[in-house]
């Protein structure tokens, strides 16, 4: 397992020759229909036929990468759960860095937040899948779910089920984690601001673990200490001698904020959140009007940024 670190401040931005684009997918790369438009794929493929290495950088788990799947060429590698997973597309979603949320990190997060909101429900998301509490509301029901309390699904005992990213591509019976780490904690209020209860957490329980959101509801994602979307890309980066001012960041979410502050230029979507385009000074079209193909165009065009 690997331990993610704080990524270095951002390079100023300067007229550079690009070498990685890491975008965001949900709001980003992604139409709201969940789809890869045509132009998106187009423009992804010339990418990476140029010689720019393509990083998708997203909240999603390993699972739910299969939209994207056939669009990542060269290293087949993306960046999952903000951060705390590194999986290879490659091999069929299989996941090969965790940066996990400790159980008993996550056990006292869940008991700050109880009494700091109450009301809130949560969900843990393991290498092998999600399982939740009876009251929180799933994106996608999961037959081989366990519905209990998050006490007892963060129990040092708890043995959830084998799930399909934890066995090894081949189809063998060996689990590539048989711990199954935590990788994020989620947490739902039915009816806190979202911005308001993400501030909340920060009060109750910053000091036990990352705190971001990316929904449009009061859902809260939480990953291990110094565990972001930034840091995971900055040691992939490093580990290729890419610096931070040759990459390109999009994204759209507070999820994506300490992303785009580390990469050399960053865009936020013209449907970004207020906190994303505060912090970002270039902007793009939304990602309904194909805002990231349309930079990725002008890159391949000009042969800088």
């Amino acid at each position: 397992m690997t331990d993610a670190s704080a990524p270095p401040s951002r390079a100023p931005e300067t007229a550079v020759t690009p070498r990685l684009i890491a975008t965001d997918l949900d709001g980003t790369l992604l139409h709201d229909d969940k789809t890869v438009s045509d132009r998106t794929i187009a423009a992804l493929a010339a990418a990476e036929r140029a010689g720019l290495e393509v990083f998708f950088v997203t909240g999603r788990p390993a699972r739910w990468m299969g939209v994207v799947s056939d669009h990542v060429h060269g290293h087949g590698l993306a960046i999952c759960a903000n951060g705390a997973a590194v999986v290879d597309l490659h091999r069929g979603g299989r996941i090969v860095e965790v940066s996990p949320l400790e159980r008993a990190a996550a056990r006292q997060v869940v008991d700050a937040l109880r009494s700091a909101a109450p009301g809130t429900s949560f969900a843990v998301e393991r290498t092998g899948g999600i399982h939740y509490e009876p009251q929180y509301p799933p994106l996608l029901l999961d037959p081989a779910a366990v519905v209990a309390p998050a006490e007892k699904l963060l129990a040092d005992d708890f043995v959830p089920p084998l799930g399909p990213e934890d066995t090894e591509p081949d189809g063998g019976a060996e689990p590539a984690f048989p711990d199954q780490p935590v990788i994020k904690l989620l947490a739902h209020h039915p009816e806190l601001d979202p911005d308001a209860f993400l501030a909340l957490a920060h009060t109750a329980a910053g000091d036990l673990a990352t705190f971001t959101r990316s929904s449009p509801t009061a859902l809260l994602e939480i990953s291990g200490p110094g565990v972001s979307k930034a840091g995971t890309l900055a040691r992939c980066c490093a580990e290729r001698g890419i610096a931070p001012e040759e990459v390109v960041a999009f994204g759209d979410m507070p999820n994506d904020i300490a992303m785009l502050s580390w990469a050399g230029t960053s865009y936020a979507m013209a449907n970004a959140h207020p906190d994303v385009l505060a912090a970002t000074t270039r902007r793009t079209a939304s990602n309904n009007d194909d805002g990231v193909a349309a930079v990725i165009e002008r890159i391949l065009r000009d042969g800088h940024l």
